[in-house]
C-alpha cells in the first residue's frame, strides 16, 4: 500500500481542484520545487493512487436529462454468476456507477439516460437481460443536490500518522550520530589540540 504524507495529500487536493495546472504551478501552491513535486505525482500515478485525469462534464448539456438510482437483485449469488453480472455492468455505458450493498438489494446502480422513454428501453433491452437479474426497483432523481466527484481529503489531517512514521524512520540514524558526536566531545582532535585556558 502506498503511504501518503502531508505533501502528497496537498498535491492530490490541488489536482482535484484543477488537474490542468502545470507542475510549476502545482509546486508553487504546495511549497515544493518542480522536480520533487513532479516525482511525487509520477510515484502516485505508478502506484494507482492517481488513476487518471479528465474533464468534468455537465450531463444535461450533453442531453442526459434523466438520472435514475436503481436497486438490483440477483437470482443466485454463486461466484460465477456474480462475476458475470459485474463484468456485464462494467461494459454497459449507461450505468455510470455500481455498488454491491447490504440491505434488501444486492446492488445499487446509477443510470443516465436522455429521458424516461430511453430509460424504459434500457430496462427492457439491457438491464433485465443482465446475467442473473430478477428484480429492479427504480427511483428517478427529481433534483440533483450534490454530485461532487472530489474525494474529501484533508491536508491538515490525512497522512499525519504516515508523516510521523516517516519522520521517525528518518531520525533514527541521526540519534546514533548524536551518540557518536557525544563520545567524541571529550576527546582531543587528531592534532592533539586541547582547550585554551583563559587568563
Amino acid at each position: 500500500m502506498y503511504v501518503l504524507d502531508r505533501r502528497d495529500i496537498e498535491i492530490l487536493a490541488e489536482l482535484q481542484r484543477d488537474s490542468r495546472q502545470s507542475v510549476q504551478q502545482l509546486a508553487s501552491k504546495i511549497g515544493l520545487s518542480a522536480t520533487p513535486c513532479w516525482k511525487r505525482v509520477k510515484d502516485m500515478e505508478a502506484a494507482g493512487v492517481i488513476r487518471g485525469y479528465g474533464a468534468s462534464i455537465d450531463r444535461e448539456s450533453v442531453g442526459l436529462q434523466l438520472c435514475v438510482l436503481a436497486e438490483v437483485n440477483l437470482s443466485q449469488h454463486t461466484e460465477a454468476m456474480v462475476r458475470e453480472f459485474e463484468r456485464a455492468v462494467a461494459a454497459c455505458p449507461q450505468i455510470t456507477s455500481c455498488y454491491s450493498t447490504t440491505g434488501g438489494a444486492d446492488y445499487s446502480i446509477k443510470v443516465l439516460a436522455t429521458d424516461i422513454k430511453a430509460y424504459e428501453a434500457f430496462l427492457h433491452d439491457t438491464a433485465f437481460r443482465l446475467p442473473g437479474v430478477t428484480h429492479i426497483r427504480s427511483s428517478v432523481v427529481l433534483k440533483e443536490i450534490k454530485a461532487d466527484a472530489s474525494l474529501p481529503i484533508a491536508p491538515a489531517v490525512a497522512g499525519t500518522a504516515a508523516t510521523a512514521s516517516r519522520t521517525s524512520a528518518r531520525t533514527r540514524p541521526s540519534a546514533a550520530a548524536a551518540r557518536e558526536r557525544s563520545g567524541r566531545a571529550g576527546r582531543p582532535d587528531s592534532a592533539g589540540s586541547r582547550p585554551t585556558r583563559r587568563a
